[in-house]
């Protein structure tokens, strides 16, 4: 008769863990002989397989997280099924946590190391969804503004030389994501040129009418026109 190197209490912690079944985790426990951090591996290689085939399906929720410290910040988007999932504390958490981890990467775009992999794939297991990394960004200098809207689908994040109110860079950020403007080319050589001029002149009216200065108004213009370093 064999004896058990584990008890009920270790499968319910594993299972707390990893969100997975009760049955899965005493197998797990079983083949790892009663060693936890070996049976969240025996799980982890016994789902690859399941978890890549989630990669088919569409991701079409997700959050952006962004992270400032010192002279850097960095913006990420993290990309799941089911606003369900992104909602989720465990999900924002893991969202504010990478854009942290990104400010530790070389300047510009983010390309995920092997612990973010690792973190994504342990969600992926956990909430039984397609989880990926989208796209990410970390800027190096200057100062920055940013802005996240309350459902985390929509942000902004930018970059600037020289001295700003912190209140007019967010600001402009929330003009950011609120402007959703209507394709008028695919590249700038396309955009005749007065009608650039009509939209600059429309932007400064408007960025005026709401009390900003004239030199905050012809920045907020100049965004609105897409001449800035940002990720939306």
């Amino acid at each position: 008769m064999k004896t058990m190197s584990f008890t009920a209490k270790d499968v319910m912690t594993l299972r707390q863990k990893t969100a997975l079944g009760m049955m899965d985790c005493k197998q797990a426990l079983a083949a790892s002989n009663g060693d936890m951090e070996a049976a969240e591996q025996w799980l982890r290689v016994k789902l690859k397989g399941k978890m890549d085939k989630r990669t088919e399906r569409a991701a079409g929720e997700g959050r952006i997280g962004i992270a400032v410290a010192g002279d850097g910040a960095a913006i990420i988007e993290l990309r799941t099924e089911t606003d369900f999932t992104a909602r989720n504390e465990s999900f924002v958490s893991l969202v504010d946590d990478l854009a942290k981890a990104a400010l530790s990467l070389p300047a510009g775009a983010v390309e995920p190391t092997e612990s973010i992999s690792k973190r994504i794939d342990d969600i992926r297991m956990t909430t039984g969804e397609n989880v990926s990394f989208a796209r990410g960004e970390h800027l190096q200098g200057g100062r920055f503004g940013r802005y996240i809207h309350h459902d985390g689908k929509r942000a902004a994040l930018i970059q600037i030389g020289g001295e700003a109110d912190e209140a007019v860079l967010t600001g402009i950020c929330q003009h950011i994501v609120a402007h959703v403007p209507p394709p008028v080319g695919i590249s700038s050589d396309d955009v005749a040129s007065e009608t650039v001029e009509r939209i600059r002149a429309d932007a400064i009216a408007e960025a005026q009418a709401s009390g900003k200065p004239a030199e905050i108004a012809q920045k907020m213009a100049g965004y609105s026109l897409g001449e800035a370093d940002l990720l939306r």
